[in-house]
């Protein structure tokens, strides 16, 4: 069956595409060998979103004596977390099988797709062709080779997600994102939480004075950090399952109930038959791109995590709106030096947006820093919600924003301001002036943009 385009797998970047290109007439086939969605809705961004929302209502209801309000004895009902959860999963998915069912013209695959040939997938038994094929077949967990790790029932940040019942102690591999958001989670429900990180300090892409401030906030729920730790064997040991780590102090074990392992994730290349097409991918797996997300195969493109790079939502769409504009509209955009925002959504959020200080140094730029506690925010004082801080990261020759770090309640939220301004390449010095509504967390600007001097 020869098609106008064939875009291989349904997510935040190959969903909007086969839906615009469907639109313009075009025969388009769309492969998914499982759900419609990919993993923003399926196993990342809708599902735990989700539950965070539902231990943060725990947390609120289990410390309201701060905010003068009286409350029982609290406790969480996983089941019914998880219905709710599936509920607006399944109503997503929904939604995107709606949209494929609208367009005529495009036509769903279920099943694995591998290339045979450089411009035709086989899946099932069945041969497409075209001269236009999109991949955008995602990643999976990583999963690490540990003596024994395959001997246990470990979770991943999938798995963990259907459990019924509440772990007593979850012991978590990897102090990365989504290990801080699915480890202060179920904290909040209720278990006891150790991370165990092989390097110096969490949040290793971060700066160290943001990173350390968070792991500070996450001690004070009562979270276990195990830093500089390296896993060296993992068993059954009493119904348990026991960790040996290997430090700077020798070896040491600890033990859990439960184990999730983040520790990082790997794209689903392995399969898909590249050889054959002859795209090329680098030393971990990921497609190799160019600025236009070109493979280097002419009529072969690949978009979102699979290609590595920020590996956001927002970025798999973002790829799909320059691939449209310069395939459709006759533009020439580029993935080269977008600026990207994003947030870790452990509770304060840490929004974070451009370079960290340690990148910007590196790069041998003269810096101004400014740095403020979410204690000098008035909103936050009210709230009762002062951990965190706000950070400035500013080229001291020209004025304009490098990067910024927020790490504050809705840090997500108040870190698009500065992104915006980096997108106009306007000087930090307009906020400095900016009137801003009483009392908001992002009144803050005003005190950071104050504190901005040469570092």
């Amino acid at each position: 069956m020869r098609y106008d385009a064939i875009v291989i797998g349904s997510g935040q970047g190959g969903n909007p595409l086969s839906h615009k290109l469907a639109d313009l007439g075009w025969r388009v086939a769309l492969i998914e060998k499982d759900h419609l969605g990919g993993t923003c809705i399926n196993t990342g961004c809708t599902p735990t979103k989700t539950m965070v929302a539902s231990a943060q209502v725990a947390h609120y209801a289990r410390h309201a004596a701060r905010w003068g309000v009286r409350t029982g004895e609290v406790s969480v009902d996983l089941p019914r977390i998880v219905a709710r959860k599936d509920a607006i999963v399944q109503s997503f998915r929904s939604g995107q099988q709606r949209k494929v069912d609208s367009r005529k013209n495009l036509h769903l695959y279920r099943g694995h797709a591998r290339f045979v040939a450089p411009h035709r997938i086989r899946v099932g038994a069945e041969d497409l062709e075209s001269e236009r094929i999109f991949v955008n077949t995602g990643t999976r967990p990583e999963i690490p080779r540990i003596e024994g790790l395959d001997e246990i029932a470990y979770l991943t940040n999938a798995s963990i997600m259907e459990l019924s019942e509440l772990p007593e102690h979850l012991l978590v591999l990897g102090g990365g994102y989504v290990g801080l958001e699915l480890g202060q989670m179920f904290r909040r429900f209720g278990s006891r939480v150790t991370i165990v990180h092989r390097g110096d300090e969490i949040l290793t892409r971060e700066d160290p004075d943001v990173a350390a401030e968070l792991q500070k906030i996450l001690e004070g729920e009562g979270i276990a950090f195990m830093l500089r730790a390296r896993t060296s064997r993992i068993r059954n040991a009493n119904g348990q399952i026991a960790l040996t780590l290997d430090g700077d102090g020798g070896s040491q074990t600890v033990s859990g109930s439960h184990l999730l392992v983040a520790t990082g994730r790997r794209p689903n290349t392995d399969d898909l038959g590249l050889e054959q097409a002859g795209v090329h991918t680098d030393g971990k797996g990921y497609i190799t791109v160019n600025g236009r997300l070109e493979t280097g195969v002419p009529g072969i493109w690949a978009l979102g995590d699979v290609k590595g790079g920020p590996a956001f939502t927002h970025i798999s769409y973002n790829d799909y709106q320059i691939l449209y504009a310069n395939l459709v509209e006759g533009k020439d955009l580029t993935i080269n030096n977008r600026i990207v925002p994003y947030s870790v959504f452990t509770d304060p959020q840490l929004g974070r947006v451009g370079m960290t200080e340690k990148e910007a140094r590196a790069k041998g730029h003269s810096l101004k820093i400014g740095k403020i506690p979410m204690a000098w925010v008035a909103r936050a004082i009210e709230r009762d919600e002062t951990a965190g801080l706000m950070k400035l990261v500013v080229d001291a020759a020209t004025d304009r924003i490098l990067g910024a770090a927020i790490l504050a309640t809705e840090g997500g939220e108040l870190i698009q301001m500065i992104g915006t301004l980096m997108l106009a390449d306007l000087p930090y010095t307009l906020l400095k002036g900016a009137v801003y509504i009483h009392p908001t967390l992002a009144e803050g600007f005003f005190t950071l943009m104050e504190d901005v001097k040469p570092a």
